[in-house]
């Protein structure tokens, strides 16, 4: 799998069977948390749908995925992701299909419905201290 970042706030993804790769155009794009956070989104889209693909006998070494994010003005959080599918061998009647397939992926779910995070110091008297989502 090759990532290609795209801006600070956005990447994309090529299934390539080689070995995890990540490219920036410039060496001044440095990949962020925030790029992960996007990576993990488009991966788990991109497995979902390759798995989906070859279920029905499909070719999916076309297929790109392109994440962006927004931040929320003033905050340090994304306030929305986007997922852009590129395929251009999948045919116009099984674009819902595939659509409907990618909705499946855990992450996606996991960003739909958040889970609660804790966090906790270990080896200090203090209580757990609750983040919220």
């Amino acid at each position: 799998m090759k990532i290609v970042l795209t801006g600070e706030e956005s990447l994309r993804l090529e299934a390539t069977g080689d070995q995890l790769t990540i490219e920036a155009p410039t060496p001044d794009l440095q990949y962020s948390p925030f790029h992960m956070l996007g990576s993990a989104l488009g991966a788990c889209t991109l497995s979902v749908l390759q798995s989906w693909a070859s279920n029905k006998n499909l070719g999916a070494d076309d297929l790109k995925i392109d994440v962006s994010w927004r931040f929320a003005e003033g905050q340090h959080r994304v306030s929305s992701m986007k997922v852009k599918l590129t395929w251009p061998t999948l045919s116009a009647e099984l674009w819902p299909r595939a659509i409907r397939a990618a909705s499946i992926c855990g992450i996606h779910n996991t960003l739909t419905h958040p889970p609660q995070i804790s966090i906790e110091a270990v080896g200090v008297e203090s209580p757990a201290i609750e983040a919220s989502a």
